[in-house]
């Protein structure tokens, strides 16, 4: 796509930032204490659920390419239907999304519950939804629609109560410095293996950091979520100084573990400590036990894309979503859950009935996911545990034949056990049993998706 600023601004641009970059590349923002690093990851933690969303121009021909319905995922739609740089482009002239409704999406996570939000400021494409000062393929200068779609998103998250956060690729397929095959008559950049020219990696980082900064003044965001770290060329290095670079800017800010190169696949989790970044990653997965001290968010999509795709109906159900809700505060991390929008600004109807459906459990169960730690104990085979404090939250999947709920405190620290969904229905009959205590469960559950107890301790289980 044709510049129309010119170089010469850019490059000053540039020389700003490397000079600015110089002074501050000293600091080493991973070396803080237990109580800094607490003090800004509070909010994080207490939050427990938020809510992903994948846009951008791959909306536009929403899994099909040419009359075919391609395999993958949405937003790979470049690359797996090995589309030409210049022929991408021309989605962008489709994309007018004139119902778009920042408040309604805000509103829309708020009433499922959600503490917070993380959308796509730039996907693989590098098609930027603000107004980039540094390049026209943006939604402002490159589509029909020509207004930037982050800062009235982040303004109606905060009037709702949600903080607001963005995703940054790092894997750039529109970038000139980035390429699959430089000999190819077309340019094709759309490969999970971008290639970079070595005598441009620098140029493309100082791209990057510049649109980093314009994220940061123009949303104050409270997590920079970055991907596309897996490419060869990017090392641990250019991870650190991405991560000390970014909290250069805002020193609170959260960073995920795909600044650099530690998360260990769809894992997610860190190979080993000393990598940058400030919390592990798993993609589409939720790990099969707690894990002490890290802090980690599964980040998971409702059907099988996180960009839309017209024909995807694998959705999951309800009750899945709200299980992994519990099941993940119940080994100490935090639940993004992905909505991808379609090319007009709609969140698609699955996704906003599940969503609904979603907040009417939170709103009766949410103080036993927001603010908790990991269960004490083993997993039990009908369910899972939470923990604030001296309160236990037993979360019942399903319940065992004879209605009888086992679990292993001592009788003589048990206050009270009552059903969260049930008030109506008073305290709970409690006995000694051989491990612990014996709860009497009603016949039927106030809940038949996860029905909660709230057992209030003397003392810390």
């Amino acid at each position: 796509m044709k510049q129309t600023r010119t170089a010469a601004v850019v490059l000053f641009s540039l020389l700003i930032l490397l000079s600015a970059f110089a002074c501050q590349r000293q600091r080493d923002f991973s070396v803080e204490t237990a109580a800094e690093r607490d003090a800004r990851m509070s909010w994080w933690r207490e939050a427990r659920f938020g809510m992903f969303i994948h846009w951008g121009l791959y909306a536009v021909p929403a899994g099909e390419y040419r009359g075919e319905r391609i395999d993958g995922i949405g937003e790979w739609i470049q690359a797996s239907a090995d589309i030409p740089v210049e022929e991408y482009e021309r989605f962008a002239p489709q994309f007018n999304p004139l119902k778009y409704d920042p408040v309604a999406w805000a509103a829309m996570a708020r009433g499922a519950g959600m503490k917070y939000l993380v959308i796509t400021s730039k996907h693989h494409d590098g098609f930027a939804l603000w107004d980039s000062q540094v390049s026209e393929w943006d939604v402002v200068d490159a589509t029909p629609y020509g207004k930037d779609l982050l800062a009235p998103l982040a303004e109606a998250c905060r009037e709702q109560g949600i903080t607001f956060c963005v995703y940054h690729s790092i894997l750039d397929w529109h970038h000139p410095a980035q390429y699959v095959d430089p000999e190819a008559e077309t340019r094709r950049a759309g490969h999970a293996r971008n290639k970079i020219h070595p005598e441009r990696k620098e140029e493309y980082i100082q791209y990057m950091y510049a649109q980093l900064k314009e994220l940061i003044d123009l949303v104050d965001p409270a997590v920079l979520w970055f991907d596309g770290e897996w490419v060869e060329w990017w090392t641990e290095e250019d991870g650190v100084r991405t991560y000390n670079y970014v909290r250069s800017l805002k020193p609170e800010i959260i960073i995920n573990n795909r600044v650099g190169k530690g998360r260990k696949g769809m894992e997610g989790l860190n190979k080993g400590p000393g990598y940058a970044g400030d919390f592990g990653t798993p993609e589409q997965q939720i790990p099969d036990t707690g894990l002490e001290g890290v802090d980690w968010e599964s980040c998971m999509t409702m059907n099988d894309t996180w960009g839309y795709k017209y024909f995807d109906d694998n959705w999951k159900s309800t009750e899945t979503l709200v299980r992994n809700i519990v099941d993940i505060a119940s080994k100490g991390g935090n639940y993004l859950l992905n909505v991808g929008p379609t090319v007009e600004g709609e969140i698609p109807g699955p996704s906003v009935e599940r969503l609904r459906d979603i907040g009417e459990w939170m709103a009766v169960n949410g103080e036993a996911i927001y603010g908790t730690t990991a269960s004490p104990f083993a997993k039990p085979v009908w369910g899972r545990y939470t923990r604030a404090g001296n309160v236990l939250y037993a979360h019942v999947f399903d319940p065992p034949p004879d209605h009888r709920l086992n679990v292993p405190v001592s009788p003589d620290i048990v206050q009270k056990a009552v059903l969260l969904a049930g008030a109506d229905l008073g305290a709970l009959e409690i006995e000694p049993a051989e491990d612990g205590i014996s709860l009497s469960l009603p016949p039927a559950l106030p809940d038949p998706i996860v029905t909660v107890i709230k057992l209030e301790l003397n003392e810390e289980p």
